[in-house]
């Protein structure tokens, strides 16, 4: 398996398939990325479609090749955010609304349907730092990246977030 890095180069030298395969690698987490933002699944892949095209047209000036992942996210936070400016309504996040999981029925069994409506529960800085780390598999390092947060304080959100999550599945359903 080729590295970012060497994918991107690729791209540089003009190999289309290059590129390719970094929007398949990177596809789940953009979308996870856009969806934490505009709680809205079809806005979610707009945004994420207009992110890989600006991040293939500004390629040529991106610096550091292996660091293709953390720099796309921020492109996909960029676009989303203005997806939200330009919208004048909020949508709320809608567990139902959120990507389905890899599984042969399409369906979340009980027990991930109760964790995916506790993430969900979170404050709004806490819900991402847990979604970039955790659903789209970016390291703590990544996601401060991404979010324009120090590591502290997303290791901080973190923490936070595990315990909220604690006190939240540990309660007993109405």
């Amino acid at each position: 398996m080729q590295s970012d890095a060497e994918l991107v180069k690729a791209a540089l030298n003009g190999e289309r398939d290059a590129f390719a395969v970094l929007v398949k690698r990177y596809e789940r987490p953009v979308r996870a990325v856009a969806m934490d933002v505009l709680g809205d699944r079809t806005n979610a892949q707009d945004v994420a479609q207009d992110a890989f095209v600006k991040a293939y047209e500004n390629l040529p000036a991106l610096r550091k090749a292996s660091a293709f992942g953390p720099w796309l996210m921020k492109i996909t936070r960029r676009c989303a955010l203005t997806a939200v400016r330009q919208r004048p309504r909020e949508t709320a996040l809608d567990p139902t609304n959120v990507f389905p999981p890899e599984s042969t029925d399409g369906q979340l069994d009980e027990q991930k349907q109760r964790l995916l409506a506790a993430v969900l529960k979170l404050p709004e800085t806490e819900r991402q730092a847990v979604m970039l780390r955790y659903f789209s598999g970016h390291s703590v390092r990544d996601v401060a990246s991404i979010a324009g947060r120090s590591v502290g304080t997303v290791t901080k959100q973190l923490s936070r977030a595990h315990e909220r999550l604690r006190n939240i599945l540990e309660r007993p359903e109405k």
